[in-house]
């Protein structure tokens, strides 16, 4: 019989919570979904982005990374091996005044998030295209990996997903 790996169970339990919030609270709309196997280095990957319903000026995108280490190390059992997933979440957020939007992205996101993640700013823009805005792409990675443990934590994970979502809109 089929044993789901730690991977496969946390992204069902994300992904039915992120679809609950879509289909049945109607808080967010959901706006692209990835499920890949990456064989060149055979890792699995896991993505969903979505937006807050009548808000689609930031988007949220939450990562779930399995390396082939972890895979392998679940599937083979390994002794004193600690497989699990790496946690990633992605904001996208147009910006006009760099320093000071910035600023208040990072102080807001330290204010959120627990101590043991790393947050970094990324901006971007067309080259050609006159625009007086960049693209902030904001990661807020977790410092640990997670497991079936963790599953519990997923609705208060979501609560701040959300709040971040609604002070940057603000911002």
């Amino acid at each position: 019989m089929y044993d789901p790996t730690i991977f496969e169970n946390l992204k069902v339990a994300i992904e039915n919570q992120v679809y609950d919030l879509d289909n049945l609270e109607r808080i967010i709309d959901i706006t692209n979904r990835d499920d890949r196997m990456d064989f060149s280095v055979m890792a699995r990957d896991f993505a969903i982005e979505f937006t807050l319903v009548d808000h689609d000026n930031v988007t949220a995108e939450i990562v779930l990374k399995a390396s082939l280490e972890d895979l392998a190390a679940e599937i083979l059992e390994k002794p004193d091996a600690n497989p699990g997933c790496f946690l990633i979440l992605r904001f996208y957020k147009q910006v006009q005044n760099v320093t000071e939007q910035c600023k208040n992205i990072e102080l807001a996101l330290n204010g959120i998030w627990e101590e043991d993640v790393y947050i970094t700013q990324t901006l971007s823009f067309v080259y050609g295209h006159e625009s007086s805005s960049y693209m902030n792409m904001i990661e807020v990675v977790f410092n640990h990996k997670i497991n079936e443990d963790h599953i519990s934590e997923i609705p208060e994970f979501l609560d701040h997903v959300l709040e971040t979502l609604v002070v940057l809109n603000d911002i």
